[in-house]
Formats: structure tokens, sequence, C-alpha cells
């Protein structure tokens, strides 16, 4: 019993001793912020949000609309596609609305597109507007149209008939075209359009590309203003490696604009089966 007393005298000691002891003083009232901290608070999030997505669009992809069809079958007028900028490196084009930044032809980085890829550049004659081609020849290579067949470095490329398909014209109307499998050096696969074979570019001279270029074509092969044709005559030419902007990867939403005529059809422009599928 005595020992119980005992050790109920010492909690008790202890509890008005925690009671007893010194209170921390209370922490002083933060001063007011002067009006350019408070604007700082303001704005530090949008900006930070700003520089994030520049960030993101200078280094890692970019989207953009297609607003024709040269590249039919394989990119259709109304698709919006992701671009990576990674995987060619670096140049004043990869900023997105400064093509005015410094010049230089060289890219950090940088590395040589893949025939066959699919590429974001900046027209060379004309650096404001942004295309899509397909890489057909790289340094070196000697391309060539003969009676409607691609020809590289001195042999005809294969393709194989796969049907038929509808070519997307100027004002959403349509016209059938034979539809392609064409392999590329490598091995590499990808559909192309042909409505004749005795078109104005079926037939050409032998383009040797320049070092530090590339030569592009449409899948649209009879309409597509590409590599085959000079700049002075409203063709692309060939195309310096460091007008690359990017790889073209996916497209990520497509809507038929050219046959959206009244409100009731809005709806069913959405090509809901090219939403996230690959560019090939």
């Amino acid at each position: 019993m005595a020992e119980m007393k005992e050790r109920m005298t010492s909690w008790l000691d202890a509890a008005r001793s925690w009671m007893q002891r010194p209170r921390p003083a209370a922490a002083p009232t933060p001063a007011p912020k002067t009006p350019f901290w408070a604007f700082v608070d303001l704005v530090r999030e949008p900006v930070l949000a700003v520089l994030f997505a520049f960030v993101a669009t200078t280094a890692i992809a970019q989207p953009f609309y297609v607003p024709s069809g040269s590249m039919e079958p394989t990119l259709q007028i109304g698709d919006a596609l992701i671009a990576t900028k990674y995987d060619y490196g670096y140049s004043r084009f990869s900023i997105p609305y400064m093509p005015g930044a410094p010049k230089s032809p060289k890219r950090l980085l940088g590395a040589l597109p893949k025939v066959g890829d699919v590429v974001v550049f900046r027209l060379p004659r004309d650096i404001s507007q942004t295309y899509v081609k397909r890489v057909i020849g790289l340094p070196g290579d000697r391309v060539q149209m003969r009676e409607g067949r691609l020809w590289i470095n001195g042999k005809k490329l294969p393709i194989h008939y796969v049907g038929t398909g509808p070519v997307e014209m100027e004002y959403g109307n349509t016209r059938t075209a034979w539809k392609f499998s064409e392999t590329l050096p490598g091995g590499r696969q990808h559909p192309i359009y042909k409505w004749s074979w005795a078109g104005p570019l079926d037939d050409t001279g032998v383009y040797v590309v320049p070092k530090d270029h590339i030569f592009v074509m449409g899948d649209n092969r009879d309409d597509s203003l590409d590599s085959r044709v000079a700049p002075e005559d409203g063709g692309v030419g060939f195309v310096p490696l460091a007008n690359l902007v990017g790889h073209a990867e996916v497209v990520v939403g497509s809507y038929d604009y050219l046959n959206a005529h009244t409100v009731s059809s809005w709806l069913a422009q959405f090509r809901l089966s090219r939403f996230f599928s690959g560019v090939r």
C-alpha cells in the first residue's frame, strides 16, 4: 500500500512539473509582404506552367496539324499529330515560333533520320511554313522516278497492289486511287496512292542528295510537291538537316472539317478510328 502511494505521489509530481514548464514564446506575426513579392507569388505558378510547356514543346514533342492530302493514305487532311524532337537532335527550328533564332547548319545531338521516317520540317524556300513528308533519300543517295516507279541507288523498289482507296480532295470530294505497299531499302514498308503512271513527276532525272540534306516525298505520289520539284518551281527541293523539326510519331486526333457543312454533321466528322494511331 505504501509503495502504491509513493508511486502516485511521484506521478502527481511529474504531472505538476509538466504543467508548470516554461511556455514557448508565441511566433511573431510575419510582416506583410511588399507589393513586389506579392506579385511574384501571384504569377509564379502561371509562369512555371508556361515555362514547362515551352521546354516540353522545345525538347520533347510538339503538336502539328495536317492541312493537305499529300501524305494520304498515311496522313489525312485534318489529322492532328505529335512529332518528337529528340530523335534527330536540335536546331533553331526546334524552338516553336522562333524562326528568326541564330542561324547555324549544325544540330545539337544531331542524328540522321532513317529512310522511311515521316518527318516534320521547315520549308527551305519559306521557313515560315511547316511541311510533313516521308524520307526517301539520305546524303549521297541517288533517287529517280521511272514510269511511275521509284528507284534508289539504281534499284527499282518493289510494290504490292493492295486495292483502291479514296483520296480526299481540296473541297471534301474524293477521288479513287490505286493503293500499293512500297518496300524501301532495308525492308520497311509503307502505303502509297497512285492515279497514273505517266504523270509529270513519274519520269525524272537522277537526284543526288547533297551532304547534310535529305530527299522527301509524299505518299500521295501524284499530288505532292516534294523534293522532286525544285524550290523555284514551287516545290520543296532537297531539305537541309538543319530544317528538321521532329519525327511524326502518332495521330492524336482527326476531324474531317472539309465535310462539316452543317451543324448536324459536325459530330459525324470526327474520325475516331484514327485517334491515337501510330504513324508508319
